[in-house]
């Protein structure tokens, strides 16, 4: 799913262009949306923010998280599928 302009306003959702942390943070919250940035290659992820999803991001910087490989790999290969379905 493409993110429309509307979605771009609401504070309620937490955005990164990392897609690392993208891949992690899907592995516990779904992935609301995607959206490429005008003029440039890189796209933005889109969550719901709560205060779960705000831990799971510190936790993320801190290098605190220790997730299962193969799941991992796994979750990434979904996030990337979500990225170019719409180029």
């Amino acid at each position: 799913m493409t993110m429309t302009h509307e979605y771009k306003s609401v504070t309620t959702l937490y955005q990164t262009q990392d897609l690392a942390l993208a891949t992690t943070l899907s592995l516990y919250f779904p992935l609301e949306g995607v959206e490429k940035l005008p003029n440039s290659q890189k796209s933005v992820f889109f969550f719901k923010r709560s205060n779960e999803l705000e831990q799971l991001v510190e936790a993320y910087w801190k290098r605190e998280l220790k997730v299962e490989p193969q799941m991992y790999f796994t979750q990434l290969r979904q996030v990337k599928a979500r990225l170019y379905e719409n180029r």
